[in-house]
């Protein structure tokens, strides 16, 4: 019953990129893309919660976070590409459909495999009552989320300061990690993994802790900060001041010392 539910949602996620991928290939613009990702985990998350959830206050709460997640980062990163003009991300996919597919594609798969412990937890009918696990796995996501938040508008308030121009942030959050607004994103998707996981009743279930491993994984490997840290050694890396923050603040775990 659930496998047959994650394949509607399977269809409805992939359908949403590559009816985007045609307008964006189109217009040749990634301007929507974030905003599109971001749109689908709050679709996805609504429909699964309307179509098969019991009602239960855990799938409710689930559902809550995962929709102030996407509205918040959906807008604050359309804003800013709006502000931008471009995302380098796409400049060698922008003008070429079929790698454009490519990332609408994956788009797909990211959204899936992040939301799939959520996903399995809100169509399971029968639901425990609220536990340890549920409390613990919500306030990692509120930490995350609030450090996500922080993190973002730290930087944002530094970049409109016209003196800041083409200099790097080490103050706030940014003193104790280089990249402290991937750290609180991780560390919000294993909170919900570990609320969802309250409601597991099959050992198979819990392989879906691949979701907040993926997101690990492509922050930490691919599209996150491997291309952040690139660009950042190549505008400051000649810097000593630059040289002294890299050696002295961690590049993803906060440390307070």
């Amino acid at each position: 019953m659930i496998f047959s539910q994650l394949v509607h949602v399977i269809g409805f996620d992939f359908a949403i990129q590559w009816i985007c991928w045609s307008i964006s290939a189109y217009l040749h613009t990634e301007k929507f893309y974030d905003l599109a990702g971001s749109s689908t985990f709050l679709f996805l998350s609504i429909f699964c919660y309307k179509k098969y959830s019991s009602g239960h206050s855990r799938a409710a709460v689930q559902v809550t976070f995962i929709i102030t997640w996407a509205v918040r980062l959906g807008l604050f990163l359309f804003t800013r590409i709006l502000k931008d003009g471009q995302d380098r991300r796409f400049n060698k996919a922008r003008d070429d459909p079929k790698i454009l597919f490519v990332y609408w594609t994956l788009q797909g798969v990211w959204v899936f495999i992040t939301l799939l412990p959520s996903l399995i937890m809100i169509t399971e009918k029968r639901q425990s009552n609220l536990n340890f696990q549920d409390m613990l796995g919500w306030t990692l996501w509120i930490v995350g989320f609030l450090m996500e938040v922080v993190a973002d508008y730290q930087k944002s308030q530094f970049r409109s300061i016209p003196a800041n121009q083409d200099k790097f942030i080490s103050t706030g959050l940014w003193s104790i990690s280089r990249h402290p607004n991937y750290f609180g994103e991780i560390l919000l998707w294993f909170g919900l993994f570990i609320s969802a996981s309250s409601s597991f009743t099959n050992w198979y279930q819990y392989l879906t802790i691949l979701s907040p491993t993926f997101v690990y994984y492509l922050i930490t490997r691919k599209s996150g900060i491997p291309l952040l840290e690139r660009h950042a050694q190549t505008k400051w890396g000649r810097l000593i001041d630059y040289q002294k923050y890299v050696q002295d603040t961690p590049v993803l775990i906060p440390s307070l010392f």
